[in-house]
């Protein structure tokens, strides 16, 4: 990233906004779980690689039915297959959304911090002759303190 600032602003009914949207994209997938860890570790993963043997897979079912138990719905296979290679598309453009909205946060969470500790310069150098600005100085300071305080009991602790 090259020194540019983040020069945005977000209105309080583009927030609500974009809140709204997101829940609609919920609403449109009204299938969609959560799975615990050691569920995600139990089931099969269907990755790229994979993409091939599942589709060779549908067209030897279509072109063979009569060899399959009336159990096996080879028209939920297809749609189950159908829904997989759906969201990852989907997936894709949510990750590369994410990876932005990820992005600029950080970028921008820094010019906030930056501009914190400039302010946090000046107030500590016009405290010393400002009246009332120590306290604002003291109150800046705690953010350091609490960094302070941990690497010391860890250093200490060796």
């Amino acid at each position: 990233m090259t020194d540019q600032k983040i020069a945005g602003t977000l209105l309080p009914e583009d927030v609500q906004e974009i809140k709204a949207a997101l829940q609609i994209i919920e609403q449109k997938m009204p299938f969609l779980i959560a799975l615990t860890a050691q569920e995600r570790r139990k089931l099969f993963k269907m990755g790229d690689k994979s993409l091939a043997f599942v589709n060779n897979s549908i067209n030897a079912a279509q072109s063979n039915p009569e060899i399959f138990p009336a159990s096996f719905d080879i028209e939920e296979f297809v749609r189950d297959y159908q829904l997989a290679t759906t969201l990852s598309e989907l997936l894709i453009l949510i990750r590369q959304l994410s990876e932005q909205v990820n992005d600029t946060l950080l970028a921008v969470g820094s010019e906030a911090m930056l501009g914190s500790l400039t302010v946090y310069d000046y107030v500590k150098t016009a405290a010393k002759k400002t009246p009332g600005l120590k306290t604002v100085a003291e109150l800046l300071s705690d953010r350091f303190k609490a960094i302070s305080k941990g690497r010391t009991a860890k250093t200490s602790g060796c």
